[in-house]
């Protein structure tokens, strides 16, 4: 019957699954994201939410409700899944950027670091005032798939 089989799909769901993921919509790295989370050894055991701007899409006060919806998907990840970690995934050249802080950063790459690593501060801490035990890892992707770690 389907039900037994869809339990046996959830209970290797939950027993795979390590993080939740956040990155952005931006179709030029798509490849370079999923890429980047096999050669972290996560193929396959992490949940995927993508918001525009990604860490800046959860945390902008111009559209609070993509904050909300990552929320909501975090909780989700933690109950059904038991994950233990979040990695964000930043990017540079990120039009999100352009449209919710209406500042081209690409041009600057010291500056366009320093507004990522704001915003990835800001959504690690927001994480950790709700969920104190989930490990955090913060990253930022060079249009060539290579990532720079926030700390």
């Amino acid at each position: 019957t389907l039900l037994p089989l869809a339990a046996a799909r959830f209970a290797r769901a939950a027993d795979g699954t390590d993080a939740l993921l956040l990155s952005c919509m931006d179709y030029r790295l798509t490849g370079k994201t999923t890429e980047y989370m096999t050669g972290q050894g996560m193929a396959g055991k992490y949940d995927h939410v993508i918001l525009a701007g990604a860490a800046l899409g959860a945390v902008t006060h111009k559209f609070p409700d993509w904050g909300h919806t990552f929320r909501q998907h975090l909780g989700v990840a933690i109950e059904l899944h038991h994950i233990h970690e979040v990695v964000v995934l930043d990017h540079r050249d990120c039009g999100a950027y352009k449209v919710i802080l209406g500042h081209d950063y690409a041009g600057d790459p010291a500056a366009e670091t320093k507004v990522h690593a704001e915003m990835l501060h800001r959504l690690r801490h927001d994480i950790h005032r709700d969920h104190p035990k989930l490990a955090v890892r913060l990253g930022l992707m060079a249009l060539d798939g290579t990532v720079e770690t926030i700390t």
